[in-house]
């Protein structure tokens, strides 16, 4: 019996030895660790799959349906301002076509209260003496209403410091005023729809030293404090017109590139609203206010300088739609399938608000349809991709990228915004960033943003927007393209639209280099801005393009490669002069 039982504890000792020296001899499964992109290593050559390449390419080019989408959402919806029924509209359609078109998690986030709902039902005006005429104008966002047709005197009145307001004062109620001067308009010599010339992509290419104070170019600070004068004034005016008791307020349109400000073409944005904030409840403008094309604008301004009587009857017809909407984004996914990459995004987007002189066309019905094509052709070829591939279509992106910021702030991080004296009178979306970046664990699963926001034309390259270790990436990823038109990859920065939110945070943020088309001269929240102005080839080469730059991100091994992490605290420090180099220099005087 002892025997036996010695004799099994042996056998025991024996089989736990060799259990133990097997399991010593397999190799060591690591624990899962978090992959921090700020560190990854990429690979130098791309794993390009072009058999996928060409099946993109066959279906985007052959089975579009990108025009059916644009014509549903300008057409069926039309002009889509923040906050309006038609944005509500406009959110609900493409919720519901991402969930036809097969991808999931289809829905609505929202970013936050916006302000004002508003609705332009209609507005006209006639000259009624000393001749009959009709003019061509629109209300501009969130104007009032006249109570029906109206008719009075006009008057021209400039207002350009506080001393000016005493020459006007008792002589306005129940006048038409023409507000702001009246412009040059210059010969179209020069044509308004262009693509890019090789010599202008090769110069766009090159990245520029010399970018101006704090890495703002001297265009864009000169366009900044543009935008500070004309509105140091514009409340106090805007106040003054409804104590004067003014019937209705008549702005000429801005210019455009190439002269193409003119022809009847206006432009109805933000330069056209005669207030900072006029979607805010108690801030709204009190009086109507009409922005006219400058041929309509011009008559009428050279018959008051002649001192001829002049008379104009105008009917301003808007409605509030509510004081305090919220604004959403559209967002939707085509879910990852690798266990170890599927938690990682990649994204691609556009804004879907627009002005309302046009049905936003261009500006950004494009971008979102080509974003929805672009998921389309993947879905319809049964892509399945490593990462998850996610859309989103912002909203707010024309009063200063609030829903793409709103859903950056709630998903990635962000930063407190400067209260410096000449920081707080610009919108939040010129403002400095300052402080220490507070970010979330999401943003670390963020491979990229890619973003389309400039119009119909195609694509030809992209930004990096300062990203040079992805430059190479990038190019690799074109070579098979440039039968297409795709050549270009830049170093430079681009602004003006949503993929900075996610520069702001440390996320990879790209906007395309599309050809210029019409976009800057004649379509930019312009009237003009309609589905006549699409360019079906070009928008199915953006998809094509779109499509397969996003499936490149979903598959390749490693997450895109990041530029440092901002560090918005420091960087006004980082760009003092240094003290104490000069041989000799003595201590700067105390200042009293």
């Amino acid at each position: 019996m002892l025997a036996k039982r010695q004799n099994l504890l042996a056998a025991a000792i024996i089989a736990g030895l060799a259990l133990q020296m097997l399991a010593e001899s397999k190799p060591k499964v690591p624990a899962p660790t978090t992959t921090d992109p700020y560190t990854e290593v990429q690979p130098a050559t791309e794993t390009l799959d072009i058999a996928t390449y060409q099946r993109i390419r066959d279906e985007g080019f052959n089975h579009s349906h990108v025009m059916e989408f644009a014509s549903a959402l300008m057409d069926g919806i039309g002009p889509r301002l923040t906050g309006s029924p038609n944005l509500k509209k406009a959110n609900e359609w493409t919720r519901d076509t991402l969930t036809r078109i097969g991808l999931q998690n289809a829905r609505l986030e929202d970013w936050g209260e916006f302000g004002l709902g508003w609705q332009q039902l209609n507005t006209w005006a006639r000259m009624v003496t000393p001749d009959t005429a009709v003019l061509i104008l629109q209300a501009t966002p969130w104007s009032p209403s006249t109570p029906g047709p109206v008719t009075g005197d006009v008057a021209f009145v400039s207002l350009q410091s506080e001393k000016d307001f005493d020459t006007y004062k008792g002589k306005l109620a129940g006048k038409i005023v023409l507000f702001g001067a009246m412009r040059e308009v210059p010969p179209v010599d020069q044509a308004l729809f262009t693509r890019y010339t090789d010599k202008e992509l090769e110069d766009l290419a090159s990245f520029p030293v010399t970018a101006g104070s704090g890495g703002v170019s001297p265009d864009v600070q000169k366009r900044i404090a543009a935008y500070i004068e004309r509105n140091k004034l514009i409340d106090r005016i805007a106040q003054f017109f409804a104590d004067e008791k003014v019937a209705a307020v008549i702005e000429p349109s801005r210019d455009a590139k190439n002269g193409g400000g003119s022809g009847g073409t206006f432009f109805d944005d933000n330069g056209a609203t005669l207030g900072r904030t006029p979607y805010i409840a108690g801030k709204e403008v009190k009086i109507p206010v009409a922005v006219a094309a400058i041929e309509s604008y011009g008559r009428l301004y050279r018959l008051t300088q002649a001192h001829v009587p002049v008379t104009v009857q105008i009917d301003v017809e808007t409605r509030v739609t509510g004081e305090h909407e919220h604004g959403f984004d559209t967002v939707a996914e085509i879910p990852g399938t690798d266990p170890s990459l599927k938690e990682q995004v990649v994204m691609v987007g556009g804004h879907l608000d627009s002005w309302i002189a046009g049905t936003g066309a261009t500006d950004n019905g494009a971008g979102t349809v080509v974003a929805m094509e672009a998921v389309r052709i993947l879905k319809a070829l049964d892509i399945k991709p490593r990462r998850t591939i996610r859309i989103a279509l912002w909203t707010g992106e024309e009063q200063g990228i609030f829903g793409s910021k709103g859903y950056v702030t709630q998903h990635f991080g962000s930063a407190q915004l400067s209260t410096a004296p000449d920081q707080v009178v610009l919108p939040e979306y010129m403002r400095r960033t300052t402080g220490p970046l507070t970010v979330k664990p999401e943003q670390k699963l963020i491979s990229g943003y890619f973003n389309i926001d400039n119009g119909t034309g195609k694509i030809r390259g992209i930004y990096t927007q300062g990203n040079t270790a992805i430059a190479p990436i990038f190019a690799q990823w074109i070579a098979p393209l440039k039968d297409l038109g795709v050549s270009t990859v830049t170093n430079r920065n681009t602004g003006g639209t949503d993929h900075l939110s996610f520069d702001a945070v440390g996320i990879p943020g790209f906007q395309f280099i599309q050809d210029d088309m019409d976009y800057e001269t004649r379509t930019h929240h312009s009237n003009e801005d309609t589905v006549e102005r699409l360019q079906p080839a070009d928008l199915k080469q953006i998809a094509v393009v779109e499509a397969i730059f996003l499936y490149n991100a979903a598959q390749r091994d490693k997450m895109l490669p990041r530029k440092p992490l901002p560090n918005p605290g420091q960087e006004q420090e980082l760009r003092k002069p240094l003290e104490g180099i000069f041989p000799g220099a003595e201590a700067a005087p105390a200042t009293k």
